[in-house]
C-alpha cells in the first residue's frame, strides 16, 4: 500500500495518509534528533513518496519544529502547503514564570495558535491537538475556544492527544449538544509494548467516530532489533536508557517473535511492529518519527508488510496486555448468562473473579 491511499480520519472530511511523519525529531535543541538540512530531507522524501500528513507541537525542539516545516512550506510555495495536513499541538507552556501561557485556558490557547500559525508560516492549522489534559480548565472552556477557532478559520479539525477516555467522551457530548466542532480524532501512545488503551480509549474512539494516531509505535526505539539479551547497539544514537522499565525478559520474548516473523517473510523487525498497528481496527494513521532518512526509508517501507493471522495471533499473545476492570468479569458474566446459569452460578463466577486467597474461600 502506498502513502498516497488516504484514509478519512473519523468521522471528518479530512484525508490523511496511512502513516504520519512526526517532527518531534526535527531539530537538535532536545540532545537528539535531526539537524534542519537533515529533516528538510525527509520531509522531502515523505513528500515524494505521496506522504501528506505531518506532526507538530509547539514546544518540539523548543519551537524549532515548527519553524523548519514552515520553511519548508515557504520553499515549495502554495501548492505544497495546500496539499499537506499540517497537525500541531498546544499546551505545553513556551514562557517559564508565565501560568497562563500553558495549558487549555482560552488565553493560553489563542496565544499558543497565534504563535504556531507564524512559525509555521501558514494561515491556518488542519488538525489541532490538545497536547494533554489540563484537570484545572472547564471542558466547556476548552470546547467553546477550539469552536471559535474553526469558526474563524485559523483551525479545521481538533483533536485530543493523551486524554482520559471519559473526558474524551465527555468532550464529544458537550460539543454535539452544543453544536460547536467535535473531536476528529485522538492521539495516544499505542504498540506492542503499550496496549492498555485497548481496554478504554480505542473502542471510545471508534464508538464516537474519531480517528486514532499512535505515537510511539517502535516504544521510543525498543522494538527495532537494537536491543538484546546480550546488550544495545553502539552505533546510533538512542533515548533508551539500560535501566528502562521495557528492556525486561517479557520484551525479549516478543522480540524474538518479532525476528522471526520478520526472518520468515523477508521484513525488519520495525517494520513487523507498525505492520501489526497498523492491521488492528480503529488505527488510522501511525505517527512515526526518524533521527536519519534511512530510519524513515525503512519504516515507511512497512506498508508493504501483511502479517498472516497466525503472525498476527503470535504477536497477541506474546504481547496481551493484563485486563482491567470490569473486561473481565463483564466477559465472564457474560458467558454465564448466555448459558443460561443461575443466579447462585453467576455468585459463584463473580466470586472466582474476586481477589481472596484460597485459604479464605476455604
Amino acid at each position: 500500500m502506498p502513502l498516497d491511499h488516504y484514509r478519512t480520519l473519523g468521522a471528518s472530511g479530512l484525508r490523511v495518509s496511512p502513516l504520519c511523519l512526526g517532527a518531534m525529531t526535527f531539530g537538535e535543541q532536545w540532545g537528539f534528533g535531526a539537524d534542519e538540512a537533515g529533516s528538510l530531507r525527509q520531509l522531502d522524501l515523505y513528500a515524494d513518496r505521496g506522504g501528506n500528513f505531518i506532526d507538530a507541537a509547539n514546544i518540539y525542539t523548543k519551537g524549532h519544529s515548527e519553524r523548519i516545516i514552515g520553511e519548508w512550506f515557504a520553499a515549495g510555495g502554495e501548492s505544497r502547503r495546500d496539499r499537506t495536513v499540517i497537525a500541531t499541538k498546544f499546551g505545553g507552556s513556551m514562557h517559564r514564570g508565565d501560568p497562563n501561557a500553558g495549558g487549555s485556558g482560552r488565553v493560553a490557547i489563542l496565544r499558543a495558535v497565534e504563535a504556531s500559525l507564524r512559525r509555521l508560516q501558514t494561515d491556518r492549522i488542519d488538525l489541532c491537538w490538545v497536547h494533554f489534559w489540563d484537570r484545572f480548565t472547564p471542558i466547556e472552556e476548552l470546547m467553546r475556544s477550539l469552536d471559535l477557532l474553526v469558526a474563524q478559520g485559523k483551525v479545521r479539525y481538533v483533536g485530543f492527544s493523551d486524554h482520559p477516555a471519559w473526558i474524551c467522551a465527555q468532550a464529544q457530548a458537550i460539543a454535539t449538544f452544543r453544536g460547536w466542532a467535535p473531536l476528529a480524532a485522538i492521539q495516544i501512545e499505542w504498540s506492542l509494548l503499550q496496549r492498555t488503551v485497548e481496554h478504554e480509549l480505542v473502542p471510545m474512539a471508534r464508538h464516537l467516530g474519531m480517528g486514532v494516531c499512535p505515537w510511539s509505535p517502535l516504544r521510543g526505539g525498543v522494538l527495532t532489533g537494537k536491543f538484546t539479551r546480550e546488550g544495545r547497539k553502539t552505533d546510533a544514537v538512542t533515548r533508551v536508557r539500560d535501566d528502562s522499565k521495557f528492556l525486561t525478559e517479557r520484551t525479549y520474548v516478543l522480540l524474538d517473535a518479532m525476528q522471526a516473523i520478520a526472518d520468515e517473510i523477508g521484513c525488519t523487525v520495525p517494520q513487523v511492529a507498525i505492520a501489526w498497528l497498523d492491521a488492528q481496527p480503529g488505527c488510522t494513521s501511525p505517527i512515526l518519527g526518524a533521527r536519519t532518512e534511512a530510519q524513515l526509508l525503512d519504516v515507511l517501507d512497512a506498508l508493504e508488510v501483511r502479517l498472516s493471522e497466525k503472525h498476527l495471533s503470535l504477536l497477541d499473545e506474546r504481547s496481551r496486555p493484563p485486563e482491567n476492570f470490569p473486561q473481565a468479569f463483564l466477559e465472564l458474566a457474560k458467558t454465564t448468562m448466555l448459558n443460561g446459569s443461575s443466579v447462585n452460578g453467576i455468585a459463584a463466577a463473580i466470586w472466582e473473579l474476586s481477589p481472596a486467597s484460597d485459604a479464605e474461600r476455604a
